[in-house]
Protein backbone atom coordinates (compact mmCIF):
# COMPACT_ATOMS: atom_id res chain seq x y z
CA UNK A 1 0.00 0.00 0.00
CA UNK A 2 1.43 3.23 -0.81
CA UNK A 3 2.07 6.03 1.73
CA UNK A 4 -0.22 8.40 0.56
CA UNK A 5 -3.03 5.82 0.58
CA UNK A 6 -2.00 4.78 3.82
CA UNK A 7 -2.26 8.49 5.09
CA UNK A 8 -5.66 8.81 3.18
CA UNK A 9 -7.00 5.92 5.43
CA UNK A 10 -5.52 7.05 8.67
CA UNK A 11 -7.22 10.06 7.76
CA UNK A 12 -10.71 8.46 7.47
CA UNK A 13 -10.11 6.81 10.32
CA UNK A 14 -9.89 9.50 12.71
CA UNK A 15 -12.47 11.41 11.05
CA UNK A 16 -15.23 10.53 13.88
CA UNK A 17 -12.46 11.73 16.49
CA UNK A 18 -11.71 15.01 14.78
CA UNK A 19 -14.93 15.41 12.65
CA UNK A 20 -16.89 17.67 15.68
CA UNK A 21 -14.03 19.68 15.69
CA UNK A 22 -13.74 20.98 12.16
CA UNK A 23 -17.54 21.30 12.32
CA UNK A 24 -17.38 23.84 15.00
CA UNK A 25 -14.26 25.47 13.75
CA UNK A 26 -16.21 25.91 10.60
CA UNK A 27 -19.13 27.07 12.31
CA UNK A 28 -17.31 29.50 14.56
CA UNK A 29 -14.25 30.42 12.28
CA UNK A 30 -14.90 29.85 8.51
CA UNK A 31 -18.19 30.60 7.96
CA UNK A 32 -18.24 34.42 9.65
CA UNK A 33 -15.14 35.34 7.86
CA UNK A 34 -16.33 33.84 4.60
CA UNK A 35 -19.65 35.90 5.34
CA UNK A 36 -17.52 38.77 6.40
CA UNK A 37 -15.66 38.65 3.07
CA UNK A 38 -18.88 38.31 0.76
CA UNK A 39 -20.67 41.18 2.61
CA UNK A 40 -17.97 43.32 1.80
CA UNK A 41 -18.84 43.05 -1.79
CA UNK A 42 -22.67 43.98 -1.71
CA UNK A 43 -24.42 47.19 -1.50
CA UNK A 44 -26.31 47.31 1.36
CA UNK A 45 -28.36 49.92 2.89
CA UNK A 46 -27.96 52.12 5.82
CA UNK A 47 -30.38 49.83 7.26
CA UNK A 48 -28.71 46.66 5.98
CA UNK A 49 -30.74 45.73 2.75
CA UNK A 50 -29.02 43.75 0.37
CA UNK A 51 -29.20 45.87 -2.73
CA UNK A 52 -27.33 43.21 -5.24
CA UNK A 53 -23.45 43.07 -5.54
CA UNK A 54 -21.18 45.79 -5.48
CA UNK A 55 -18.16 44.30 -6.59
CA UNK A 56 -14.57 46.08 -5.77
CA UNK A 57 -16.91 49.44 -4.97
CA UNK A 58 -16.39 49.17 -0.83
CA UNK A 59 -12.89 48.60 -1.14
CA UNK A 60 -12.70 51.88 -3.53
CA UNK A 61 -14.68 53.60 -0.69
CA UNK A 62 -12.15 52.55 1.67
CA UNK A 63 -9.44 53.24 0.29
CA UNK A 64 -10.57 56.66 -0.96
CA UNK A 65 -10.61 57.69 3.26
CA UNK A 66 -8.47 60.61 3.41
CA UNK A 67 -7.33 59.67 7.05
CA UNK A 68 -6.71 55.96 6.16
CA UNK A 69 -2.93 55.88 5.78
CA UNK A 70 -2.52 57.80 9.07
CA UNK A 71 -4.95 55.21 10.55
CA UNK A 72 -3.04 51.99 9.72
CA UNK A 73 -0.06 54.04 11.27
CA UNK A 74 -1.56 54.31 14.25
CA UNK A 75 -2.89 50.76 14.15
CA UNK A 76 0.86 49.72 13.66
CA UNK A 77 1.91 51.60 16.87
CA UNK A 78 -0.76 50.74 18.89
CA UNK A 79 -0.23 47.12 18.81
CA UNK A 80 3.89 47.38 18.36
CA UNK A 81 3.67 49.34 21.44
CA UNK A 82 1.18 47.75 23.98
CA UNK A 83 2.47 44.22 22.64
CA UNK A 84 6.53 45.37 23.22
CA UNK A 85 5.93 46.93 26.86
CA UNK A 86 3.45 44.25 27.62
CA UNK A 87 6.03 41.27 26.67
CA UNK A 88 9.01 43.33 28.60
CA UNK A 89 6.82 44.02 31.54
CA UNK A 90 5.61 40.81 31.98
CA UNK A 91 8.82 38.76 31.63
CA UNK A 92 10.22 40.63 34.03
CA UNK A 93 7.50 40.37 36.73
CA UNK A 94 7.30 36.61 35.45
CA UNK A 95 11.00 36.20 36.66
CA UNK A 96 9.69 37.71 40.20
CA UNK A 97 6.67 35.44 40.72
CA UNK A 98 8.78 32.55 39.63
CA UNK A 99 10.72 33.15 42.93
CA UNK A 100 10.44 31.80 46.38
CA UNK A 101 9.15 34.93 48.86
CA UNK A 102 6.61 35.00 51.92
CA UNK A 103 3.21 35.93 49.97
CA UNK A 104 3.92 34.78 46.63
CA UNK A 105 0.34 33.19 46.19
CA UNK A 106 -1.50 36.46 47.51
CA UNK A 107 0.78 38.48 45.08
CA UNK A 108 0.61 36.09 41.96
CA UNK A 109 -3.46 36.06 42.46
CA UNK A 110 -3.41 39.89 42.72
CA UNK A 111 -1.64 40.37 39.20
CA UNK A 112 -5.06 38.41 38.08
CA UNK A 113 -7.16 41.59 39.04
CA UNK A 114 -6.77 43.48 35.99
CA UNK A 115 -7.63 40.75 33.64
CA UNK A 116 -10.69 39.44 35.94
CA UNK A 117 -11.98 42.85 35.62
CA UNK A 118 -14.60 43.85 32.80
CA UNK A 119 -12.34 46.14 30.53
CA UNK A 120 -14.75 48.23 29.82
CA UNK A 121 -15.13 49.17 33.77
CA UNK A 122 -10.83 49.22 34.12
CA UNK A 123 -11.13 52.08 31.32
CA UNK A 124 -13.60 54.09 31.95
CA UNK A 125 -12.03 54.23 36.24
CA UNK A 126 -8.80 55.35 34.45
CA UNK A 127 -11.20 57.86 32.23
CA UNK A 128 -12.50 59.30 35.14
CA UNK A 129 -9.43 59.13 37.27
CA UNK A 130 -7.85 62.07 34.39
CA UNK A 131 -10.65 63.74 33.80
CA UNK A 132 -9.34 67.42 34.49
CA UNK A 133 -12.13 68.67 36.54
CA UNK A 134 -13.06 65.94 39.00
CA UNK A 135 -10.23 63.32 38.36
CA UNK A 136 -8.34 62.55 41.27
CA UNK A 137 -5.51 61.82 39.62
CA UNK A 138 -5.56 65.32 37.61
CA UNK A 139 -6.22 66.71 41.49
CA UNK A 140 -3.31 65.11 42.93
CA UNK A 141 -1.03 66.18 40.46
CA UNK A 142 -2.15 69.88 41.22
CA UNK A 143 -2.21 69.16 44.56
CA UNK A 144 1.97 67.97 44.86
CA UNK A 145 2.55 71.25 42.61
CA UNK A 146 3.10 69.15 39.77
CA UNK A 147 0.20 70.82 37.66
CA UNK A 148 -1.33 74.32 37.67
CA UNK A 149 -4.62 72.81 36.65
CA UNK A 150 -6.70 69.91 36.09
CA UNK A 151 -4.70 68.36 32.59
CA UNK A 152 -7.13 66.81 29.89
CA UNK A 153 -5.28 63.36 29.17
CA UNK A 154 -8.00 61.80 27.43
CA UNK A 155 -9.26 65.11 25.74
CA UNK A 156 -6.55 65.28 23.12
CA UNK A 157 -6.07 62.96 20.28
CA UNK A 158 -2.36 62.17 21.35
CA UNK A 159 -2.78 62.05 24.64
CA UNK A 160 -5.98 59.91 25.00
CA UNK A 161 -3.86 57.33 22.75
CA UNK A 162 -1.07 57.22 24.44
CA UNK A 163 -3.32 56.74 27.84
CA UNK A 164 -5.34 53.96 26.32
CA UNK A 165 -2.05 52.37 25.24
CA UNK A 166 -1.33 52.50 29.12
CA UNK A 167 -4.42 51.03 30.11
CA UNK A 168 -4.12 48.46 27.48
CA UNK A 169 -0.50 47.62 28.64
CA UNK A 170 -2.00 47.01 31.95
CA UNK A 171 -4.87 44.29 31.24
CA UNK A 172 -2.91 42.56 28.81
CA UNK A 173 -0.15 42.21 31.73
CA UNK A 174 -1.55 39.29 33.71
CA UNK A 175 -2.18 36.39 30.73
CA UNK A 176 1.39 37.57 29.23
CA UNK A 177 2.50 36.96 32.66
CA UNK A 178 1.21 33.52 33.38
CA UNK A 179 2.02 32.55 30.17
CA UNK A 180 5.32 33.09 30.81
CA UNK A 181 5.87 32.25 34.30
CA UNK A 182 4.26 28.78 33.01
CA UNK A 183 7.24 28.52 30.50
CA UNK A 184 9.76 29.32 33.16
CA UNK A 185 8.41 26.70 35.81
CA UNK A 186 9.04 24.22 33.33
CA UNK A 187 12.49 24.44 32.56
CA UNK A 188 14.07 22.01 34.87
CA UNK A 189 15.92 23.91 37.75
CA UNK A 190 19.22 21.90 36.80
CA UNK A 191 19.90 23.87 34.07
CA UNK A 192 20.43 26.98 35.84
CA UNK A 193 22.33 25.54 38.32
CA UNK A 194 24.96 24.68 35.46
CA UNK A 195 24.92 27.61 34.11
CA UNK A 196 26.12 28.74 37.90
CA UNK A 197 28.42 26.64 38.12
CA UNK A 198 30.26 26.83 34.43
CA UNK A 199 30.57 30.87 36.14
CA UNK A 200 27.75 32.64 33.97
CA UNK A 201 26.17 35.79 35.84
CA UNK A 202 22.37 36.02 36.13
CA UNK A 203 21.76 38.35 32.85
CA UNK A 204 23.86 35.09 30.72
CA UNK A 205 22.07 32.43 32.22
CA UNK A 206 18.58 34.26 31.41
CA UNK A 207 20.14 35.18 28.32
CA UNK A 208 21.73 31.63 26.90
CA UNK A 209 20.07 29.54 28.87
CA UNK A 210 16.73 30.69 30.13
CA UNK A 211 15.29 32.87 26.86
CA UNK A 212 15.64 30.28 24.54
CA UNK A 213 13.28 27.84 26.33
CA UNK A 214 10.87 30.54 26.84
CA UNK A 215 10.73 30.99 23.25
CA UNK A 216 7.21 29.01 22.74
CA UNK A 217 5.85 30.49 25.71
CA UNK A 218 6.83 34.42 24.41
CA UNK A 219 5.48 33.42 20.90
CA UNK A 220 1.81 32.33 22.32
CA UNK A 221 1.28 35.34 24.30
CA UNK A 222 2.46 37.52 21.44
CA UNK A 223 0.33 36.03 18.88
CA UNK A 224 -2.75 35.87 20.90
CA UNK A 225 -1.72 39.78 22.22
CA UNK A 226 -1.55 41.14 18.73
CA UNK A 227 -4.95 39.48 17.83
CA UNK A 228 -6.25 40.76 21.14
CA UNK A 229 -5.00 44.32 20.78
CA UNK A 230 -5.69 44.75 16.93
CA UNK A 231 -9.39 43.99 17.97
CA UNK A 232 -9.38 45.90 20.72
CA UNK A 233 -12.27 48.21 20.93
CA UNK A 234 -13.65 48.88 24.12
CA UNK A 235 -10.57 51.07 25.48
CA UNK A 236 -9.71 52.66 22.56
CA UNK A 237 -14.03 53.66 22.51
CA UNK A 238 -14.34 54.81 25.95
CA UNK A 239 -11.13 57.02 25.97
CA UNK A 240 -10.54 58.60 22.25
CA UNK A 241 -14.27 57.78 21.19
CA UNK A 242 -15.56 61.41 21.71
CA UNK A 243 -12.73 63.41 20.19
CA UNK A 244 -13.10 64.75 16.54
CA UNK A 245 -11.70 63.24 13.66
CA UNK A 246 -9.68 60.78 13.30
CA UNK A 247 -6.52 61.30 15.12
CA UNK A 248 -6.63 58.95 17.28
CA UNK A 249 -8.27 56.29 15.46
CA UNK A 250 -6.93 52.50 14.50
CA UNK A 251 -8.54 50.46 12.13
CA UNK A 252 -10.88 48.70 14.88
CA UNK A 253 -11.96 52.00 15.58
CA UNK A 254 -12.80 53.19 12.14
CA UNK A 255 -14.80 50.16 11.07
CA UNK A 256 -16.80 50.97 14.57
CA UNK A 257 -17.54 54.58 13.12
CA UNK A 258 -18.22 53.08 9.60
CA UNK A 259 -21.15 51.14 10.97
CA UNK A 260 -22.24 53.63 14.19
CA UNK A 261 -21.65 56.85 12.88
CA UNK A 262 -22.08 56.41 9.00
CA UNK A 263 -24.32 53.71 8.68
CA UNK A 264 -22.02 52.08 6.12
CA UNK A 265 -22.09 48.75 6.63
CA UNK A 266 -20.75 47.54 3.30
CA UNK A 267 -17.65 49.93 3.52
CA UNK A 268 -17.30 48.56 7.15
CA UNK A 269 -17.36 44.84 6.26
CA UNK A 270 -14.72 46.25 3.73
CA UNK A 271 -12.24 47.26 6.70
CA UNK A 272 -12.76 44.36 8.45
CA UNK A 273 -11.65 42.08 5.44
CA UNK A 274 -8.57 44.29 5.45
CA UNK A 275 -8.06 44.26 9.13
CA UNK A 276 -8.41 40.57 8.80
CA UNK A 277 -5.79 40.50 6.31
CA UNK A 278 -3.58 42.62 7.88
CA UNK A 279 -3.56 40.27 11.45
CA UNK A 280 -2.64 37.24 9.50
CA UNK A 281 -0.04 39.03 7.58
CA UNK A 282 1.40 40.12 11.20
CA UNK A 283 1.58 36.91 12.61
CA UNK A 284 2.51 34.69 9.33
CA UNK A 285 6.03 37.29 9.42
CA UNK A 286 6.46 37.09 13.22
CA UNK A 287 6.10 33.58 13.42
CA UNK A 288 8.14 33.13 9.98
CA UNK A 289 11.45 35.02 11.81
CA UNK A 290 11.17 33.70 14.90
CA UNK A 291 10.17 30.22 14.57
CA UNK A 292 8.96 29.45 17.98
CA UNK A 293 8.17 25.90 16.76
CA UNK A 294 11.97 24.92 15.91
CA UNK A 295 13.42 22.53 19.01
CA UNK A 296 15.49 24.21 21.42
CA UNK A 297 18.86 22.76 21.93
CA UNK A 298 19.32 21.93 25.55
Amino acid sequence: MSKGRTRFTAGLAALPWIGPVLLLIAAIVVFPAGYMIWTSTRDLSQYGQDRGPAGLANYRALFDIPELGSILWHTIVWVLAVVLITLLLSAALAQFLNKDFPGRTAVRLAVLVPWAASVVMTTTIFYYLLDPDVGLANRFLVDIGLLDRGYGFTKQPTQAFVVAIGVAVFVSIPFTTYTILAGLQSIPAEMDEAGRVDGANSWQRYRYLTLPQLRPAIAVATIINIINVFNSLPILQVLTGSIAGFDADTTTTLTFKLIQQNRQVDTAAAMSVLNFVLIITIIAIYVKVIRPADRVDS
